[in-house]
């Protein structure tokens, strides 16, 4: 199974709570992330990209790096970890996306893809006098799908003459063009962003769901196996989870339920009402959990909680569902939870033993 780490490109990480540890993103914290992970063997680094945060008491991602920029300066301070930025794709035209890729596909020696985002919080794009209007919710994946072909256009062939109705190219070129295949990932679960995935995509973020309950997205992962079906192509899904791990499972329940207590109820506020503008189409899936009140202190993604050897277990079960290729991690402590992570989970997982063999050959 292979392990992602999803970094802290916004403050805070992913916890809306007071009692949560405080932080603003910096490039040293996430060098000191990434290439932690590197260290212990983990597989890929994801960064997000958020232009406009949620604010309450504790500012919630107000305060936000740059995707692309922060990943070509990690491509440059690392050598084996693949490394994975984010494209606001109502933001930045095709041709551009397709050129920086390239670029940090240089910077990494072939180490670097791509996750297209369409954009579901409104003022993150109004503010900039980028929002097309409510009606883009119901065709976001179509203008999706045109940006995803002209970025295999560019990078296949360096050339692209694609005519949609969202895009229009006349003999655009980019070069050089990737030394590896570049893979695009996405985080769609509504019908038309599975079809998008089946279509376009290499891999498939998909939401943990619950506490303690490693099993519980499959049915997710049997949507997307079932449109992959009609499009004979190859996605793999790559589950979301937040690692809360202590010594003992109390310990660890115990720091759970002070993230809890010290929710931010403002900040959560903000979140439900942006992913209740979506009127059109209802609302992305993954949006939705996002959003539900019942635990979204850490935006409601799947939350494993326990002792080291209790999430080592509970991890190698999220490797036993068919179809899914690996997880991406948060942890509520960054630079402690990778290096928990790689010295007390990591040696007790049966899903990762072929990391444990090679650092004992090597």
């Amino acid at each position: 199974m292979n392990i992602g780490v999803f970094i802290p490109i916004g403050n805070n990480g992913w916890l809306l709570s007071e009692n949560a540890p405080q932080y603003r993103p910096t490039f040293e914290l996430n060098r000191e992330i990434v290439q932690r992970a590197e260290h212990y063997g983990f597989d890929f680094a994801l960064s997000m990209i958020k232009l406009r945060g949620f604010g309450g008491k504790t500012e919630f991602w107000d305060h936000n790096l740059e995707s692309f920029t922060l990943m070509a300066g990690l491509a440059a301070v690392t050598s084996r970890i693949k490394l994975f930025a984010t494209a606001a794709t109502l933001t930045l035209p095709p041709a551009i996306v397709a050129r920086m890729a390239a670029t940090i596909d240089c910077i990494s020696g072939g180490r670097f893809g791509v996750n297209l985002v369409t954009g579901w919080q409104k003022p993150e794009y109004s503010q900039m006098g980028l929002w097309p209007g409510d009606e883009f919710f119901t065709s976001r994946y179509q203008y999706l799908g045109e940006y995803a072909q002209v970025l295999r256009d560019l990078w296949g062939t360096g050339q692209s003459d694609f005519q949609g109705a969202h895009f229009r190219m006349e003999d655009c070129q980019v070069s050089p063009r990737p030394q590896a295949p570049m893979e695009i990932v996405c985080a769609g679960a509504s019908d038309a962003g599975l079809a998008f995935a089946a279509e376009h995509a290499d891999y498939s973020f998909v939401f943990g769901k619950g506490v303690n309950t490693p099993k519980a997205f499959a049915p997710a992962v049997e949507r997307l196996q079932a449109a992959t079906a009609k499009t004979g192509r190859e996605v793999s899904s790559i589950a979301l989870f937040m690692i809360i791990a202590a010594e003992s499972d109390e310990a660890a329940r115990a720091k759970w339920e002070h993230y809890k207590a010290g929710a931010d109820e403002e900040a959560i506020a903000w979140l439900g009402a942006q992913a209740a503008a979506d009127t059109k189409s209802g609302s992305d899936t993954n949006v939705r959990q996002m959003a539900d009140p019942t635990s979204a202190v850490n935006i409601n993604m799947g939350t494993l909680v326990g002792s080291f050897a209790s999430v080592a277990r509970m991890l190698d079960e999220i490797a036993e569902v068919p179809g899914a290729s690996g997880v991406l991690l948060t942890f509520d402590d960054f630079v402690q939870g990778v290096t928990d992570f790689g010295e007390r989970i990591q040696p007790l997982m049966q899903s990762r033993r072929h990391v444990e063999l090679l650092k004992e050959s090597a």
